[in-house]
């Protein structure tokens, strides 16, 4: 029985690239701020041949209300998969001093991430599957100075999704947790605007979601993008403490 595909972030590069590659045959759901201007991301899922698109209120800060939209989803039939791609980068700079703006990160990038994935959880375990699609990032495996607010909040997710991904297990509900570098696109061009080179091994928002969608059809837990990455990390771990300060963003 195919079953629906959910977006959270329906305005997120990433996400769109993802959903737009799993549409075919399927009624997508687009949650996101400002639900009635998603117009263009409605015509691409509809051309890449999604049966249907709804699109829904969601303000990913206001967690008190992500019981009843989600039950709402879950109620109007089975979903094949959720794709959890909200987030902001935030102002580094800002945020190492401005107390509001340093919360402003952690709640939309880690807590109420917990709260969406934790309610799909539970509502893909009493249909017995589904996926769940959680974005981490190489700036939680080692956190940097240059951007420790958001890596922090990265670091945090990767083990909450790691360690709920072990809970599933056996359940019939999956959790595919990504985890890429540097990505070229929308959330990054104000950095590089502001003189920040692409680092290594950088990737487009279509090639992350490329592999990402290869990952979710073979089954697998987890995906680096690129693969090349994981023993990259491996490597940042061993660096010690004075030469990590040094490394540049």
């Amino acid at each position: 029985m195919t079953g629906s595909i959910l977006l959270f972030g329906g305005r997120s590069e990433i996400g769109l690239a993802v959903t737009t590659r799993l549409a075919a045959g399927h009624d997508v759901v687009l949650a996101a701020r400002r639900a009635d201007d998603l117009d263009e991301e409605e015509a691409a899922l509809l051309s890449a041949g999604a049966a249907g698109v709804t699109c829904i209120e969601f303000d990913a800060d206001d967690t008190d209300s992500h019981p009843a939209l989600i039950g709402e989803l879950f109620a109007r039939g089975p979903v094949e998969a959720a794709v959890v791609a909200f987030g902001i980068l935030g102002d580094a700079a800002r945020a190492e001093a401005d107390v509001d703006h340093a919360l402003q990160i952690a709640r939309v990038d880690y807590l109420a991430q917990i709260s969406v994935i934790t309610l799909l959880a539970g509502a893909m375990r009493e249909q017995g599957r589904g996926t769940i699609i959680v974005f981490s990032s190489i700036a939680g495996q080692r956190v940097r100075r240059a951007n420790y607010v958001y890596g922090s909040t990265k670091a945090g997710l990767d083990g909450f999704a790691s360690g709920l991904s072990d809970a599933l297990h056996g359940s019939g509900v999956r959790l595919l947790l990504v985890r890429p570098g540097f990505v070229i696109g929308a959330m990054t061009k104000e950095l590089m605007a502001g003189g920040v080179k692409p680092a290594p091994m950088s990737k487009t928002a279509d090639q992350v979601a490329d592999a990402v969608v290869r990952a979710y059809r073979r089954g697998k837990a987890v995906v680096w993008v690129p693969w090349a990455l994981a023993p990259v990390t491996l490597v940042f771990r061993l660096l010690p403490r004075a030469i990590w300060r040094r490394m540049p963003r």
